[in-house]
C-alpha cells in the first residue's frame, strides 16, 4: 500500500472516530402520548387516532397513556412530559389549562412554562348542565333559583378555565354557588346521583343521557351544533369569551425536525374523514391550528383569564 493511500485510510478512520456513531433517524423507539385525564373523552379519542396513525406512518409503537388526577394541579401528566427528555418520545395532549393556568398555581415543573405547542386540534363542546328534573331551564332560571336555594356545582378543578368561567358567569348574573366539588369525571351518573346540582363538562360525557338533562349554556364563542338553541356564555357575558381547546405539546428544547414529524401525522389525522365524523357526531370542532396560531391563542387566553380573575377577586 502506498504512503498516500495509507495516509488517506488513516485520515478517514480518524474522522469517523471524531464524528462518533451515526444518529438514528427519529423515531426509532416507542412513543408515548400523555393525556392527563381518564380515557373516553374527546381529547383521548382523538389522541388515540393520532397515535395509531403515528405508529402506521413511522413503524414504531405509539401508545396513549392516561395520567388523571389533580384537576386543580399538580397535573401529573403534564409534569411527566416536562420531566421527560426533550427527544420527541413523550408528547403531551393538553387542555388549555396546562399552559394557561399551570404556570400560575405553584407547580415548579410548569413555571416557567416548559412546553412549546405543536398545534391545537380540538375545541370542546363544553357545557353547563343540570338534571332533567331541575326546577329551572336556563341560566336566568338558575340565577333566580339560587337566590333562595343552595346549588352545588361539580367541576374538574377549581383553577381550571371552565370552572373559572362558570363561577364568573354566576357572578355576572348576580348569584353564587353554595358549594362546589372537583371530580375526575362528570357524566350522566354524576347528575343522576344527586351529588351535585349543576356540572360543567364536555357534551361528549353526557351524550348518552342528553335527552334527560338540561343544557343551560355552552362555553365558547359559538353555539354547539347539537344544542343550537342553547346560548353561549359569551352571549350572556361577552367578557367571558374563551374557547376550551386541546393541543399537542412537547418540551421546548425538542429538535424542530422531530416536531415536524409529529405535526405532519397529527394534522393529517384530525382532518381525516374519521375525525371529522366524530366532530359532527359530538358537536366538537376538530381542526388543525398551527404552532404560531396556537401560541397566539395561549397569549390571548392568558389575558382573558386575567380579566376573569379580577372579576372573581382572585
Amino acid at each position: 500500500m502506498s504512503k498516500i493511500r495509507k495516509y488517506t485510510t488513516a485520515l478517514s478512520v480518524a474522522v469517523a472516530a471524531l464524528a462518533g456513531p451515526a444518529l438514528a433517524e427519529y423515531p426509532e423507539k416507542p412513543v408515548e402520548f400523555i393525556v392527563p385525564w381518564p380515557p373516553g373523552d374527546l381529547e383521548d379519542v382523538l389522541t388515540r387516532m393520532i397515535a395509531n396513525d403515528f405508529q402506521e406512518t413511522y413503524g414504531v409503537p405509539a401508545a396513549v397513556v392516561n395520567k388523571p388526577g389533580g384537576g386543580g394541579g399538580p397535573f401529573p401528566g403534564a409534569i411527566e412530559v416536562a420531566n421527560a427528555p426533550a427527544d420527541g418520545y413523550t408528547i403531551g395532549s393538553f387542555i388549555i389549562a396546562v399552559p394557561v393556568v399551570g404556570p400560575t398555581i405553584g407547580i415548579p415543573e410548569l413555571n416557567p412554562d416548559p412546553f412549546i405547542p405543536l398545534g391545537n386540534f380540538l375545541t370542546y363542546p363544553f357545557v353547563i348542565a343540570a338534571a332533567g328534573d331541575a326546577p329551572y331551564d336556563d341560566m336566568e332560571g338558575l340565577a333566580a333559583y339560587a337566590q333562595e336555594n343552595d346549588v352545588v356545582l361539580g367541576h374538574f378543578g377549581a383553577p381550571l378555565v371552565p370552572t373559572q368561567v362558570t363561577m364568573a358567569l354566576a357572578s355576572e348574573m348576580g348569584f353564587s354557588y353554595a358549594s362546589d366539588a372537583p371530580f375526575d369525571a362528570l357524566d350522566c351518573n354524576t347528575l343522576a346521583s344527586g351529588d351535585v346540582d349543576v356540572i360543567n363538562t364536555t357534551l361528549q360525557l353526557i351524550l348518552p343521557c342528553l335527552d334527560n338533562v338540561k343544557v343551560l349554556a355552552s362555553i365558547g364563542d359559538e353555539r354547539i351544533s347539537l344544542t343550537p338553541d342553547t346560548p353561549t356564555v359569551a352571549e350572556l357575558a361577552p367578557a367571558l369569551d374563551v374557547a376550551l381547546w386541546n393541543g399537542l405539546f412537547v418540551h421546548k428544547d425538542t429538535p424542530v425536525d422531530m416536531q415536524e414529524k409529529i405535526i405532519a401525522v397529527a394534522r393529517k389525522t384530525v382532518m381525516s374523514e374519521e375525525a371529522q365524523k366524530l366532530a359532527a357526531e359530538t358537536g366538537a370542532l376538530v381542526y388543525w391550528q398551527d404552532a404560531d396560531a396556537a401560541a397566539d391563542q395561549i397569549a390571548k387566553d392568558i389575558e382573558t383569564l386575567g380579566t376573569i380573575a379580577q372579576m372573581l377577586g382572585n
